[in-house]
């Protein structure tokens, strides 16, 4: 069965959870793309979206509609050639509208997942804990057809364990989008041992057809990306636990945060990155690391507090930001969380003065990550910048070479214990995927 007539029927289980949604997006424009093809109108396509919350499904209905619509709004020109036989329409709101129309005719909300039973291909999307995965696609295995394919977005659970424990034979792979899936270029990739060929063609055919970068990560736990994220993450909430006795945790966290995103030049502090992930997710991230690699340095206590305290961070629906180790306004951070205290500090002028001059000034030269991302020179300034950085004798200086180091040395980890096969793959996954302007194996250090 070829890749266009999988996508004749399509389901997403988990769809409206913040990957399953982009996930959703991204094949129903596909999949009515192919509908309106001349050859096709005869055909029934449908892509069931599925959820086990009524509510969260009706918020979907209005996010795909607005999603759709943006999606239409960038594609006039390949709309108009898609709609040349149609004479009814000429303006190109007209035109947009139609494909907003046809897209959505294709889509049937619903927390039945019996409706799989014809399904051609499965996107799995559901939280990262991986008995209810197993469960689920057990369930599917026995509703589906013998030759329906699945594609599983964990971020961490290693492919093989689901395949073996579900007992798909090989249908699996893993197909991890980064988020969000509708603006991120970025699919890490992961075949299980058994994963059939036919399947990774179809991967390899659905990412071109997504216009998707695609990068393979060996199937071990974590992968590229959580591998080196998780471990980055680790090393900062290790720092604060290092220097709470002096700056107490608002201070520590404030500090590395800082370090990360000005000094190493990323677009976001490494505790605003674990905000934005979620609190419980990374925990939830590290708990099946450490069960998969029987490796205990993959926990933090900070985490967990935090998690028990259920300062989780994550987005709203609105695409608004959850305060977490940081507190946000307008997605800006406005103040930190002391977890001693039980509640976030706001940012104060003075205060922030006075650790700022403990940390010492930037390198000379020094550009912010917006301002260097679309400069045609980033890469000589990124050079300069990090050479400024070792002449320096400061103590911000000094901690950001130290987690430069860091971050390098888990990235050659990564290709030590063949997680990944070559540099390319590991600075591939952090500049497309987490939007660094440069890969953490390189020779600034």
């Amino acid at each position: 069965m070829t890749l266009d007539e999988r996508l004749q029927n399509v389901a997403v289980i988990g769809a409206a959870g913040k990957m399953g949604s982009g996930i959703a997006v991204l094949i129903a424009q596909e999949m009515a793309k192919l509908k309106l093809k001349p050859e096709n109108n005869d055909k029934i396509y449908r892509l069931n979206l599925i959820d086990v919350s009524e509510k969260a499904l009706d918020g979907m209905r209005l996010y795909m509609k607005t999603q759709l619509l943006k999606v239409a709004e960038k594609s006039t020109v390949t709309l108009r050639g898609i709609y040349e036989g149609r004479e009814d329409l000429v303006e190109n709101a007209e035109i947009i509208n139609a494909f907003v129309d046809d897209s959505y005719a294709l889509l049937n909300f619903t927390t039945d997942i019996k409706v799989t039973k014809d399904a051609h291909l499965v996107f799995e999307a559901i939280f990262e804990n991986e008995e209810i995965k197993i469960k689920v696609l057990k369930t599917l295995r026995e509703l589906v057809n013998e030759d329906t394919l699945f594609m599983t977005n964990t971020s961490s659970i290693p492919i093989s364990y689901l395949d073996e424990k579900a007992g798909l034979g090989g249908r699996i792979i893993g197909y991890h989008f980064y988020n969000p899936p509708v603006i991120q270029r970025l699919v890490e990739v992961i075949a299980a041992k058994a994963t059939t060929d036919e399947l990774k063609d179809v991967a390899q055919e659905l990412g071109k057809k997504l216009r998707k970068t695609l990068v393979s990560s060996s199937d071990i736990s974590g992968f590229i990306g959580n591998g080196h994220f998780s471990r980055d993450g680790l090393y900062a909430l290790n720092e604060v636990e290092r220097l709470k006795d002096k700056y107490e945790y608002h201070g520590s966290i404030y500090i590395m945060n800082k370090i990360s995103q000005d000094f190493l030049v990323r677009p976001m502090g490494i505790f605003q990155l674990i905000d934005y992930v979620g609190i419980d997710i990374i925990e939830c991230l590290l708990r099946v690391m450490r069960t998969h690699l029987d490796d205990e340095s993959l926990t933090s206590s900070l985490i967990d507090k935090m998690a028990n305290n259920k300062i989780l961070g994550g987005q709203y629906s609105s695409g608004a930001q959850k305060d977490g180790f940081l507190k946000y306004e307008k997605n800006r951070p406005v103040g930190v969380y002391n977890i001693e205290g039980g509640k976030y500090f706001s940012f104060d002028d003075e205060w922030r003065k006075n650790i700022d001059n403990d940390l010492g000034i930037l390198p000379e030269g020094y550009s912010p990550w917006r301002t260097l991302l679309s400069d045609a020179k980033k890469q000589d300034k990124l050079k300069a910048h990090f050479n400024n950085l070792k002449k320096m004798n400061t103590w911000g200086a000094k901690l950001a070479l130290s987690y430069l180091k860091k971050t390098k040395e888990v990235a050659l980890k990564l290709l030590s214990d063949g997680v990944a096969t070559s540099a390319d793959e590991v600075n591939a996954i952090l500049t497309n995927g987490f939007y660094w302007l440069y890969g953490p194996i390189n020779d600034y250090i």
